[in-house]
């Protein structure tokens, strides 16, 4: 198996592209690159999630494990000026998030690099929204999750997109344990998004 998505430092040799989009109404252009996730184009289940997405105005946002920044640059887009963070632990999938703010005239978001929510630590958000790396293995999608609440005030929702036959019941089953709840918002193309809530004390 190659290198994956989720190295910090991907050493795979450079291949760079250029994704042309149209994404809830807004016409994009991502710049990829070997080593990060889905780089030829946007995946079906980044697709499902921004199209179930529903994100108050001015929300807060954390985009976790943003790859080339497809999820977080839309929703910068949704939010109506609301401020937006995207996190990665892949160095070439930051840099080309960072590219790609500037190349969708996105001015309400940043790129912090690092694992899971190191780069946020101490901040809240509205909405976390990830497509999660499930090959990176079941302790970082338990920890994505177990984690969440910390982040989110009461009436925050984490969002999550997964494969229907890559174990999206027991991803849910994970954010009942953590929530107490999970609903599944929208199917399609072999894929489920999740969303749970954090309810008040």
């Amino acid at each position: 198996m190659g290198e994956q998505y989720f190295a910090n430092r991907p050493s795979s040799r450079r291949r760079p592209s250029e994704i042309r989009v149209v994404l809830r109404g807004h016409s994009l252009t991502f710049r990829s690159d070997a080593g990060v996730f889905s780089r030829e184009a946007v995946d079906r289940g980044t697709h499902l999630l921004i199209d179930a997405l529903d994100l108050g105005p001015k929300a807060r946002i954390l985009d976790l494990g943003c790859g080339y920044g497809a999820i977080g640059i839309v929703a910068s887009r949704l939010t109506e000026g609301g401020p937006v963070i995207l996190t990665d632990v892949n160095r070439r999938a930051v840099a080309l998030a960072r590219a790609n703010l500037t190349a969708n005239g996105i001015t309400n978001a940043e790129v912090r690099e690092g694992d899971l929510y190191a780069p946020v630590a101490g901040l809240a958000f509205d909405d976390i929204l990830s497509n999660p790396p499930i090959r990176a293995g079941r302790a970082v999608v338990d920890q994505l999750i177990s984690d969440a609440p910390a982040h989110l005030p009461a009436g925050g929702h984490l969002w999550l997109v997964a494969r229907t036959k890559q174990g999206a019941e027991s991803i849910r089953a994970r954010m009942i344990e953590a929530f107490g709840n999970a609903t599944v918002v929208r199917r399609g193309s072999g894929f489920k998004v999740l969303r749970s809530v954090k309810e008040v004390a």
